[in-house]
């Protein structure tokens, strides 16, 4: 027993030094590894803002390559410094005997390591360290700033750089006079047998490769599912423990409704759920929790009512918010199996296949240069797109050119073929899982959505939603109305990008006319207020116009009690403003808007005038209106309203004390003797007299 648990600390120390060194032993890892002089040298350990001051207090020696991936020199300096460091890592270090060479590397007797740093992904970190040009290589001892090469130097200069420090600390190790360097690029040491020696490195490598092949495979099959997920087509009922073995410690995917027996929504969902789980067989997890048995449980999951349905996948989870129909549930769960799968990497020719399948589509621009972290933060994303739009990720230069990219990483959506840009572009903008997601869930609807149940409140609230009534069932007229809607879309948000520049353009110029006409009077004070004049396009006060369509067989009953259409006279369009439940339905001619381009773009003009030009409907009746005015002058303007109702209180006071103070006089007139009130309710004064 002593002996196990001396060889299990020894390992995990032996692991815990390996990482402390930069040692990258994943699998993941091992496609960057190269080959030089027939051993394997791992990745150039990549130091980032986190742990730059960490891995250079872990080593005496550390040679830094500050670089942008953009940068022509860098791209030509590369080969130099990689060259470099793996000619050092396979040095063998200074020793008399074979068993001690074999024993210790270079790393370890000099205790020295080879780095770099993007300094476009972390240009706070470079401007920190003086960094004024790229490439520079700096060698720190200690922590310390020793010495520093600029420009891309050729191998023979850093590697002078990096012997003298060496021979400074370990005195007659180093070899004397000038050291046969490889040439940038080279796979072995310098030789008359050079090429032999490239031949068996490479014969090494394909035989070191074949090696390691079976231990790759044993070391990633545990973290594997080892078995078929949902083999028997049920729903398992999870308890607290099996949740946690099942769901949290492992990276399989599970689709779970929270129910109490009690609730008739769950009730009701029963039968759908079980059917989803036989449709599901081999493919997801289907499990359900019975709050009122598991009570701790639920609480831990913050739920809000019941049914609740979460998406599982290891520690991340998202709320199905759909319909509850069969169909809806298989649907979502076919696409979050898709999600599961990662990232799907595309290029030019698959991007355009899945355009034909897809209305809305996230695309992640990235280029060499993009780092682990800027990966990480775009796995993170996925899951919450679940049955609403796919994520994909490019290097494709044809889409670059397609889109316009200059700069990477960039992220953009395509709604049927019309790009929108995420416009932040820092790295931690980048990152920001939380400001992306509200990004995207801004622009993930279709350029003119169907208006369902489960999506009304994200298309109607707040916005003047121009809403196609269609039928369905004539494919031919149905498809004809929606691509008139499509076009009229399209030319209204075209119209609204031209308002916009003319308008920024409009302000821009009236500040550049302020500015000269200060310069002409030479009025210094004008000249200052004139330059801090910012250009700000405040659009809080407009109302997004938007489109939709809605199945007018299927909502009959709804749209003729709200609107007063009915499908069977034919396809209509209404411009609705939900936040104010009126809405327009005739044209300013006075006929109804049809799902024609002309109609609709004619008609949203005059709607959107302040004050609109056509006058509107309500969806409600006149006694409502009177109480949902009051109730949104009450939530828009609170304290305005909290003062007229205390005014109205004091004013309601104040006239209640005058008249009470009225009859109390009366009353007092009435029933005291004239002799009293002659003389006052005291009577004689206090000496007695009388006049």
């Amino acid at each position: 027993m002593r002996l196990a648990s001396l060889a299990l600390f020894l390992s995990a120390a032996v692991f815990g030094s390996a990482q402390a060194n930069g040692a990258d032993t994943s699998s993941d890892s091992d496609k960057d590894v190269t080959y030089f002089n027939g051993k394997k040298v791992p990745p150039l350990l990549e130091l980032t803002a986190d742990n730059f001051d960490k891995e250079l207090q872990s080593s005496k020696y550390v040679v830094v390559k500050y670089f942008s991936p953009w940068c022509p020199h860098c791209t030509d300096f590369a080969p130099t410094y990689q060259t470099l460091y793996e000619y050092y890592y396979t040095s063998k270090p200074p020793t008399d005997s074979e068993s001690t060479a074999a024993a210790t590397s270079f790393e370890k007797f000099y205790d020295i390591r080879f780095a770099a740093v993007n300094c476009i992904a972390y240009g706070d970190l470079c401007s920190k360290h003086d960094v004024q040009s790229w490439p520079q290589t700096t060698l720190y001892r200690e922590g310390k700033l020793v010495e520093t090469v600029r420009g891309g130097k050729p191998i023979g200069a850093l590697s002078k750089m990096v012997e003298d420090a060496l021979e400074k600390d370990f005195p007659g190790t180093r070899p004397k006079g000038e050291i046969p360097l490889p040439e940038p690029g080279a796979t072995a040491f310098p030789s008359e047998k050079g090429q032999d020696i490239a031949e068996k490195s490479k014969d090494s490598a394909k035989d070191d490769t074949t090696k390691t092949t079976p231990q790759k495979v044993d070391k990633t099959k545990p973290s594997k599912p080892t078995k078929t997920p949902n083999d028997q087509g049920i729903s398992v009922s999870l308890t607290a423990e099996s949740f946690q073995n099942l769901v949290t410690m492992t990276q399989e995917p599970w689709f779970i409704k929270f129910y109490a027996p009690w609730c008739h929504h769950c009730q009701a969902m029963a039968s759908n759920w079980q059917q989803l789980a036989k449709e599901m067989k081999g493919k997801l997890n289907i499990g359900e929790v019975n709050c009122d048995v598991e009570s701790r449980l639920c609480k831990d999951v913050h739920l809000h009512g019941y049914p609740t349905i979460l998406f599982f996948r290891g520690g991340e989870r998202v709320e199905y918010n759909g319909l509850r129909g069969l169909g809806d549930f298989i649907q979502y769960a076919e696409k979050a199996l898709d999600i599961c799968t990662g990232v799907e990497d595309v290029d030019a020719t698959s991007f355009k296949a899945l355009e034909e399948k897809e209305d809305v589509i996230f695309v992640y621009f990235y280029d060499h240069a993009t780092t682990t972290e800027d990966f990480k933060a775009l796995e993170r994303l996925p899951l919450s797109l679940i049955g609403h739009a796919k994520l994909v990720k490019t290097k494709d230069p044809v889409l670059y050119d397609r889109y316009k990219i200059t700069t990477w990483p960039r992220l953009l959506v395509s709604r049927e073929g019309r790009p929108t840009y995420y416009t932040p572009l820092t790295p931690g903008e980048m990152r920001g899982t939380h400001q992306v997601l509200s990004w995207m869930k801004s622009v993930w609807l279709p350029i003119v959505p169907e208006l369902t149940a489960s999506n009304a409140r994200e298309i109607m609230d707040g916005k003047i939603v121009v809403l196609g009534i269609l039928n369905r069932e004539d494919q031919e007229v149905f498809l004809g109305a929606k691509r008139e809607m499509k076009r009229a879309a399209n030319e209204w948000m075209d119209k609204q990008i031209q308002l916009f520049q003319l308008e920024r353009q409009n302000l821009r110029d009236a500040k550049q006319l302020r500015l000269e006409e200060a310069e002409d009077r030479n009025d210094q004070r004008a000249l200052r207020a004139a330059k801090s004049i910012r250009i700000s396009m405040d659009m809080a006060d407009r109302k997004e116009v938007t489109f939709a369509w809605v199945d007018g067989v299927f909502w009959q009953r709804w749209i003729r009690t709200t609107y007063g259409i009915d499908i069977k006279d034919g396809e209509r369009v209404i411009i609705n403003d939900e936040d104010n439940r009126r809405y327009w339905d005739m044209t300013i001619t006075g006929s109804p808007i049809v799902p024609s381009r002309v109609s609709i773009l004619e008609t949203i003009s005059k709607v959107t005038a302040s004050p609109p030009l056509i006058k509107p409907k309500l969806t409600i009746s006149s006694f409502e209106k009177i109480f949902f005015d009051i109730r949104v002058t009450f939530s828009e303007h609170p304290y305005l309203s909290f003062g007229c109702i205390a005014g109205l209180a004091l004013g309601g006071a104040s006239w209640f004390r005058g008249r009470l103070r009225k009859t109390r006089g009366s009353f007092m007139e009435d029933n005291l003797p004239i002799k009293e009130l002659k003389e006052g309710l005291l009577g004689n004064t206090a000496n007695g007299k009388k006049d």
